[in-house]
């Protein structure tokens, strides 16, 4: 198997080193000349059509309100029945390791505010 980033063209491995690729350094080719008189855009732009005025645009209204409502529920309903809805065992225990977690947390910001009120009243008395 012949690997194309060591030799060019089947080339043997004598230690010629004019046989050898280049490796890519992730730099810009050397090809591309700075400020040529060829080169009157920029490397990086690509020209690209320009949008008429008779394009449809993101902000026209598509046809009857009340067919794209339909639509979007259809769709809406679509996407629910493809979730995976947990069972009554696993609701419980996910509610409760919610309520927990906010039950501690309420009482760990509530310390801390009253250990910064009884420290303020202390320092400044």
């Amino acid at each position: 198997m012949v690997d194309e980033r060591d030799t060019r063209h089947g080339a043997a491995d004598d230690g010629d080193d004019t046989a050898a690729v280049a490796r890519p350094s992730g730099k810009r080719s050397a090809r591309r000349t700075r400020g040529s008189a060829a080169d009157t855009g920029s490397i990086a732009t690509i020209d690209r059509p320009s949008l008429k005025k008779t394009d449809k645009t993101k902000g026209e209204k598509r046809g009857n309100p009340f067919k794209r409502l339909s639509k979007f529920l259809r769709e809406v309903i679509a996407e629910l029945r493809k979730v995976i809805w947990p069972n009554r065992k696993q609701m419980v225990t996910y509610t409760t390791v919610v309520l927990v977690f906010v039950i501690f947390m309420v009482a760990f910001i509530s310390g801390l505010d009253l250990a910064f009120i009884k420290g303020v009243n202390w320092l400044f008395g």
